[in-house]
């Protein structure tokens, strides 16, 4: 019997990102640090993905995320953008975020 394979959505400009529905950002007191929580799984994000998790709410385009946190960082989008866009198709594939 084969199972079916889940089909790999990939980033793009005008996708709009946002956290799974199971997935949500939760400020932990005790180690004062922001984590992202999943059923069963907790991942500890950085300063950096922090920001860019932050702006994967549904209204905004990998395009306008990407505008954002060149203004945030004072660096030129295509400085960046390989980074961003790799850091989503990595959540993406964990199924943590949209696209």
């Amino acid at each position: 019997m084969m199972t079916p394979q889940r089909q790999r959505i990939l980033v793009s400009p005008g996708a709009m990102p946002r956290l799974k529905p199971h997935v949500r950002l939760q400020y932990d007191k005790v180690r004062q640090a922001w984590a992202l929580l999943s059923p069963e799984k907790v991942f500890w994000p950085d300063e950096v993905s922090l920001d860019i998790l932050r702006l994967c709410d549904g209204t905004q385009s990998v395009n306008q995320i990407l505008k954002e946190l060149s203004m945030q960082y004072d660096a030129p989008i295509e400085e960046i953008i390989a980074d961003v866009e790799t850091f989503l198709q990595d959540w993406s594939d964990r199924s943590l975020v949209a696209l």
